[in-house]
């Protein structure tokens, strides 16, 4: 096994199959804009990266782009590796910012050694599946509420 990642593109499915696998507290986003994955010499995929359009409508400005998810399987460096290739193809396509989230209880480590600026901590919320009496029955309870979360930012 090599210490050298390289950076793969990889299609929705076979990242999400990743995510569904590695993640720690979430599941696979319901789509993106592209997936990239790190893999070995050998070809082991270590690590993906899925990056779509922000969840957070004020942040949909067309020029910002999100990781909606990142899962490793503990390769050394993987994330790190994922995030700074994740913004290298939104400069290319045109991306002015890049955005992600951490739970408060994550170092986030990865985003600074990737070049990431710590924007903003978010009190915790309400969960996705509580905001509404009405869809609470048809809405996944899986997700970030009632935790803090950290706002991540790469700018142009």
């Amino acid at each position: 096994m090599s210490d050298r990642l390289t950076v793969v593109p990889l299609s929705f499915r076979q990242g999400a199959a990743f995510v569904a696998q590695h993640h720690r507290h979430n599941k696979p986003p319901r789509g993106c804009k592209f997936v990239l994955g790190v893999s070995d010499s050998e070809g082991t995929l270590h690590g993906v990266a899925m990056v779509g359009r922000p969840v957070a409508r004020y942040l949909d400005d067309g020029l910002t782009a999100e990781v909606n998810r990142t899962a490793t399987d503990g390769f050394p460096n993987a994330n790190s590796a994922l995030y700074g290739a994740a913004w290298r193809v939104c400069a290319a396509m045109g991306y002015r910012r890049m955005v992600t989230y951490t739970q408060a209880s994550e170092s986030g480590s990865s985003l600074v050694a990737a070049g990431m600026l710590r924007v903003r901590d978010i009190p915790p919320r309400k969960g996705w599946a509580d905001s509404s009496v009405a869809l609470r029955a048809i809405r996944d309870p899986i997700g970030n509420g009632g935790v803090q979360r950290t706002l991540w930012e790469m700018t142009a």
